[in-house]
């Protein structure tokens, strides 16, 4: 049988508060790292390899172990969904589908566009949405987040010539 720290491997306290804190710090660190650097699909050995779950200065890394009980509690929270069943990969979201649906309708809303169709291009990628937290967005998110605003009444997700595209209500 191993011990509570075998089973844990390096950075994960055995002590269950302390264990709870941590990760709270642990998922908040990553979501705020992903967010900072844009990240929206995460592979686990290349983050155990990233400054977010390795200092190198002091040469201590979190075990890939560690990372996946810090990403379960992800998934847990709704900010991550596995992409395998050998939890390898996964999608990262430091903000939800809704949060990301609610800052595009109200960049519509404000610049007056209620009633206006976009193609998912034009909404993630146009000139016109360079400064907006949203441009740039990878494309299964930026459906997510208009599926939402669909299931709110307020989008419709459309099929056009050149693809899909989304009318605001």
């Amino acid at each position: 049988m191993c011990s509570a720290g075998d089973t844990l491997g390096p950075g994960l306290q055995p002590n269950a508060d302390t264990r709870q804190k941590q990760l709270a710090a642990w998922c908040s660190l990553a979501l705020s790292y992903c967010r900072h650097r844009k990240l929206y699909t995460v592979d686990v050995l290349e983050a155990q390899e990233s400054p977010m779950f390795n200092n190198k200065k002091i040469e201590r890394k979190l075990s890939v172990e560690a990372i996946q009980i810090v990403f379960e509690e992800l998934r847990k929270k709704g900010n991550l969904e596995w992409m395998d069943k050998n939890k390898t990969r996964c999608l990262i979201m430091w903000r939800r589908p809704e949060e990301w649906g609610k800052l595009m309708y109200q960049w519509v809303s404000k610049n007056g566009m209620v009633n206006t169709v976009f193609t998912l291009y034009e909404l993630s990628n146009g000139d016109d949405t360079e400064s907006e937290e949203f441009h740039g967005l990878e494309e299964w998110m930026l459906l997510r987040a208009l599926q939402a605003l669909q299931a709110e009444g307020k989008a419709e997700i459309i099929t056009m010539d050149d693809g899909k595209g989304v009318k605001f209500f």
